[in-house]
């Protein structure tokens, strides 16, 4: 079945750095769009970041814009999301997703804070 583990997250200063992981299984990983959303308490999942089936298309919120990277490994079934330049309001859970399917992951908690 399909699976979504997500790894990488923490505690960050403002200003600093973290790389999120996903590893991905029980699907073809290079034939489907991945994306990264965010959660916070009380409010939707937001889409932060897309990526095209062979990585070389990509596309973000406007509020990650021009911080954040998406990017994968179709050689090892990964996605990742590179994260600079961290704010107090990027922390949340983050999740990986096939858009394709319904399942979500158990996400990994980003904080950013002094």
């Amino acid at each position: 079945q399909v699976q979504l583990v997500e790894s990488g997250g923490g505690l960050v200063q403002p200003g600093g750095s973290l790389r999120l992981s996903c590893a991905a299984s029980g699907f073809t990983f290079s034939m489907y769009v991945m994306t990264w959303y965010r959660q916070t308490p009380g409010k939707q999942r937001e889409l932060v970041a897309e990526v095209s089936k062979d990585g070389g298309s990509t596309s973000y919120a406007d509020s990650v814009k021009g911080r954040f990277t998406i990017s994968r490994d179709n050689n090892k079934n990964r996605v990742y999301l590179q994260m600079n330049s961290l704010k107090p309001e990027d922390t949340a859970v983050y999740y990986c997703k096939n858009p394709a399917f319904g399942y979500w992951g158990q996400g990994t908690q980003v904080t950013v804070s002094s």
